[in-house]
């Protein structure tokens, strides 16, 4: 980029010089001309080539006035045109300056060049001369200051030229991306039902009436249609109602027969009414018996006749229930898979041997021994704000009646009671009057008070739901699949109908939807296909104390809408009651604080700092489940490595133990754990069992897990950090703030009374953490948010009303990408590309790629490719009991050192082969459940790509051109092999190392050299910093195409200087070429 601005340097530095000296010239030619001298020449001016006054006088009489047989040498200098029109009469008119420029450069062509003049008589009467008089012109070479003047004008025409074909490109790109817009409006209005273009906008109590006679309409229907099979069922159950009185009437007849007849001779006829009763009651409860075995079982043996002995065991044989072969059962269960997993670490902990057979030799019992203790010191507490705490014994039992009461409830009245006694409830009523008062709310409540799931329902019931959906943000996605789904088992919907929920590459919505869970991400990518939000009534974001990166965008742009349609509701949730800050941000908006359900919570701080906080929080663990009384755990670990590690440390502690220490349940919850397992969290812990919830910051305020009497806290989380200097983005293990600490105590309070460890130093708490956290808009990448304002038509981003505006040298360095990207032409205009490159929902690099493919006709290729990138690091997995076999297994995606991208193209087509089997993921060691999210992002991405108008062709064998397309992307991520192994970027210079699970990363082995030479250039997708910067996902290229692909980005001479022309060969190098001369 540095060279592009230095270019523009230069040109402007040439002009400036080209009109100062532009006025001398022209005096120059004036002089030559008319063969006068200028005061201001007077001195000679020879070192810059202008003509002294000799010079002039030679240039004059060398073009003198040349009249018939005048004879004049022309020596001396001729006096001005007006005086020798009075004195000459055979005075020759000069040519003017814009004739002398044609007639000094007569050197165009080979022979002497005459000029036409009409001579002019001195009296200045009408008479002229009829006949032009034929002047020969004399050839002459050029002067240095005329041919200067000639490549002034050239080069000022050729730039005038070049500005004319800019802006003449940039209009029709501007028209082009107009008409690409008005194409995706089109499209997107032929998908979308026009329901608020048919009926006007209602306010909210006639709304509520509308929905009310609708649904009075609907039943009414309903009735009309039912009503017949109603009354054949309702005929029917009376018929079998009818059937059982008659027969228990029988049956009590007969019974009082044989009572009062008792000893009593009875006629012939009573005798045989009697008899035929008594086989009409027999035939009638068998034929009840028959019929609701039938009903149970579908299908009946026929009675056997053999001994009496033997039918009643073959009778339970009949009565047997059909089962499928193993085989069969294992395929018809979706859950096998898991199952069988679970089945392996149950029987790895080997607590299912128990009896005489498994017993060993006996050995001495011993008591469960810390082999290291940690020393904590109570130095806080959270204080609680419920008033049970001081009930009396008498309130107490009432409650538990209560309780037990409603143990009692049918499935829906249970969700009700649930529903009534979430602290928000009470407030409803002056929550919605609030609603309905102000156009913004803020709303604060503790975590697990019922905002997110509650608000939005009674916002519905409310009425809202009329006018349009009812939104509500979060800012992960596993908050909005699990909120969504609680939502929607509340009001008894099936997920995606009335309740749905829409996270990236995943939309589980309908026509249907009224209330919508999303990502925040989702509702900044829902602004460019509807700006005004006008499907919309209500739309909240929540859990907006997290500051995350687009819901600092987000505020912005609601903030806005909120002034341009005055029907739209906008709350804020929050869980800190540092709300001021946002209310003073929407205008001063009122504050609605909900008090939350907190029990005291007593922290503990420990005496000396951790070396090592994850064997510290295995001991804090292990000391809570032997010395503390019943109740679960909750801890917090920065990411799903440290989760499985921990996971596994506690196995192992606990293996072997037997009936010595109480069971524990281990459920971990991070982003990619499967959804069959996140909801394990939510089950009830068994009695006399524990459960440790192994949990990353997700469960600080978006999830509430009950049962949680006990909070490890190591005070670390995961953030992401940006460096604009040098382009690096990396997730890295940061102290939390204090107010994050606050928000992991308080969960140890949710149902009782509960503990807080904390493993560091209470002087680290008060003295080295910070008060909140830093937004995530002023640590990260800004280049998908330009992209997406840019799109919305926000180009002023110096001015955008953020929160807390981002650093100017991030956003600077977002523009400079996506100009080099080709998003942004010179004026800083989304141009037709950028445009396109906004429909996708992914980094501006990855979404240049799929363009890309367009003009190297390998768009199949790419879409997988990009598909495989976005799942991340979790597709391959290594156990580490078959590392060898699993190597190997990957290594044979790589072979011939094709890179990293190839690798996973390999992958993802191999599964496709195998008919997407989960049998060969398990043979190659490949996670089933990435290849799958693979394969739906790959046909979101395949709609996208046919959405901005790119055929889907591809050709697999043409790896150059895959490799081109990636590298006209990333092409800004770019590396080359330095002599010591490493790697060196080019544009912001710093050293960078392959990453150790690369394919390009020859393999070492102990006492043998490396195998495998390493690529000299190379483009990644991402750096990570851990204990290097590592390049990841990684594929070698020509330096080359850089010129090829980024001209304006790339200088050949640049490049054929890092190339090393004249200079020594790097070592990769050298293997390379050893091993070429070898084969």
């Amino acid at each position: 980029m540095h060279s592009l601005r230095g270019a523009a340097a230069d040109a402007a530095l040439q002009q400036q010089q080209r009109q100062q000296q532009r006025p001398a010239r022209e005096r120059a030619r004036k002089s030559a001309t008319y063969g006068l001298r200028d005061e201001s020449d007077e001195d000679e001016r020879e070192e810059g080539g202008r003509p002294t006054a000799a010079g002039r006088e030679a240039i004059g009489s060398g073009r003198g006035s040349v009249a018939s047989g005048s004879g004049r040498s022309g020596t001396q200098a001729p006096p001005p045109p007006q005086q020798h029109q009075k004195s000459d009469p055979d005075f020759v008119r000069r040519s003017t300056a814009a004739d002398t420029t044609g007639d000094v450069g007569g050197g165009h062509g080979s022979g002497r060049h005459f000029r036409s003049r009409r001579v002019q008589f001195a009296d200045g009467g009408n008479d002229k001369e009829d006949d032009d008089t034929v002047v020969p012109t004399s050839k002459r070479p050029k002067r240095k200051w005329e041919l200067e003047e000639e490549e002034d004008e050239r080069q000022e025409n050729e730039e005038q030229r070049q500005e004319r074909l800019k802006e003449e490109a940039r209009l029709r790109d501007q028209a082009e991306k107009a008409e690409f817009e008005e194409r995706l409006r089109a499209k997107d209005e032929a998908k979308t039902k026009k329901v608020a273009d048919k009926e006007p906008r209602l306010s909210r109590e006639d709304a509520r009436r509308e929905e009310i006679r609708k649904r009075y309409e609907a039943a009414e229907e309903d009735r009309d249609s039912l009503m017949p099979t109603l009354r054949e069922v309702s005929r029917q159950e009376y018929l079998r109602k009818r059937e059982e009185k008659k027969i228990q009437e029988l049956e009590d007849e007969l019974e009082d027969a044989k009572y009062l007849f008792a000893g009593v001779a009875l006629t012939q006829r009573e005798l045989d009414d009697l008899k035929y009763k008594e086989e009409v009651l027999r035939l009638a409860r068998e034929k009840q018996r028959l019929m609701n075995q039938v009903a149970e079982d579908g299908y009946r043996m026929p009675d056997s006749f053999d001994e009496p002995a033997r039918y009643t065991s073959r009778y339970d044989v009949a009565k047997l229930r059909y089962s499928e072969p193993e085989g069969a059962a294992a395929r018809a269960n979706p859950h096998a898979e898991q199952e069988a997993w679970e089945a392996e670490q149950i029987k790895k902990t080997h607590v299912t041997k128990v009896g005489a057979q498994d017993a060993g030799a006996a050995v001495p019992q011993y008591d469960y021994v810390f082999e290291d203790t940690m020393d904590f010191v109570k130095a806080d507490m959270l204080a609680g704000n419920i008033e049970e705490l001081f009930e009396t014994a008498e309130q107490r039992r009432k409650k538990e009646a209560e309780a037990r009461a409603a143990a009692a409830k049918s499935e829906r009245e249970k969700i009700a009671t649930g529903r009534s006694q979430l602290p928000v409830y009470p407030y409803r009523e002056q929550l919605l009057k609030a609603v309905e008062e102000h156009q913004i709310l803020i709303i604060v409540a503790e975590t697990g008070a019922g905002k997110t799931t509650q608000v939005p329902q009674y916002l519905h019931e409310a009425g809202y739901s009329a006018a349009g959906k009812i939104g509500c943000t979060q800012p992960r996605r596993v908050a909005a699949m699990s909120v969504a789904a609680r939502v929607a088992y509340e009001m008894g919907v099936k997920l995606g109908n009335e309740v749905g929920y829409s996270i990236r590459f995943e939309d589980c919505t309908s026509d249907k939807t009224i209330l919508k869970y999303m990502t925040d991400g989702m509702l900044l990518r829902e602004f460019l296909s509807e700006p005004d939000l006008a499907s919309y009534s209500v739309m909240m974001i929540d859990e907006a104390h997290e500051r995350t990166l687009h819901t600092d965008v987000l505020f912005g742009l609601v903030k806005d809408i909120a002034r341009f349609r005055p029907d739209l509701k906008l709350l804020i949730s929050s869980a800190t009651l540092d709300a001021e800050k946002f209310s003073e941000y929407f205008d001063y908006a009122p504050i609605f604080k909900v008090p939350g359900r907190r029990y005291p919570v007593d922290i503990y701080f420990t005496k000396a700092p951790e070396a090592d906080y994850i064997d510290a929080a295995v001991q804090a663990v292990m000391r809570i489940h032997v010395l503390e009384p019943e109740g679960d755990v909750l801890v917090f670990l920065t990411g799903q490595e440290e989760i499985e590690a921990m996971e596994e440390l506690l196995r192992q502690r606990m293996r072997g133990k037997g009936t010595q220490l109480a069971e524990m349940i281990i459920c971990p919850i991070y982003a990619n754990l499967p959804s069959e397992l996140q909801a394990k969290i939510f089950e009830p812990t068994p009695p006399g069992a524990r459960k440790i919830v192994l949990a990353t910051n997700i469960a600080e305020t978006s999830l509430t897990i009950d049962g949680i009497k006990y909070v490890v806290d190591p005070g670390f989380s995961k953030q992401n950090s940006y460096n604009p200097r040098t382009g690096m983005e990396s997730l890295v293990v940061t102290p939390v703030s204090k107010a994050s600490a606050n928000q992991r105590a308080g969960r140890a309070g949710r149902t009782s009374a509960g503990k807080c460890f904390r493993l560091y130093t209470a002087h680290s708490y008060e003295n080295e953490m910070e008060d909140n956290t830093v937004p995530e808009i002023q640590r990260t990448n800004l280049g998908n948010v330009v992209l997406m304002l840019k799109s919305l038509g926000i180009h002023d981003l110096m001015n955008f009303d953020f929160m807390d505006p981002p650093p100017a040298e991030t956003l600077l360095r977002a523009l400079e990408q996506l100009y080099a990207l080709g998003a942004l032409n010179d004026k800083g205009e989304l141009t037709k590309l950028g445009r396109r490159m906004a429909e996708f929902p992914l980094d501006p690099m990855l979404a240049k790629v799929l363009l890309a493919s367009e003009t190297y006709k390998v768009s199949q290729q790419i879409a997988t490719i990009c598909a495989m990138v976005s799942v991340g690091s979790s597709i391959f997995y290594r156990p580490k009991d078959k590392a060898v076999f699993a190597d190997n297994a990957h290594r044979n995606f790589a072979r011939g050192g094709v890179g990293d991208h190839m690798a996973l193209l390999a992958v993802y087509d191999g599964w496709a082969e195998s008919g997407f089997s989960t049998q060969w993921c398990y043979e190659n060691y490949i996670q089933v459940r990435s290849m799958k999210r693979a394969r739906d992002i790959r046909d979101q991405l395949a709609g996208l790509m046919e959405r901005v108008e790119i055929e889907m062709v591809g050709d697999p064998t043409d790896i150059d051109a895959i490799k081109k397309t990636i590298a006209s992307g990333f092409f800004y991520h770019t590396a080359q092999l330095r002599k010591d192994g490493s790697y060196r970027t080019i544009k912001h210079p710093m050293m960078v190392n392959l990453h150790p699970s690369s394919s390009l990363n020859p393999p070492r082995r102990e006492g043998q050299p490396i195998i495998q030479a390493l690529p000299r250039w190379v483009v990644y997708h991402e750096l990570v910093l851990t204990s290097k910067a590592f390049m990841r996902t990684i594929s070698e290229i020509q330096p080359q195409w850089l010129v090829e692909i980024a001209p304006h980005y790339y200088d050949r001479k640049e490049l054929l200087d890092a190339e090393g022309t004249g200079k020594k060969v790097p070592k990769g190098a050298k293997a390379r070429a050893a091993m070429d001369a070898m084969e």
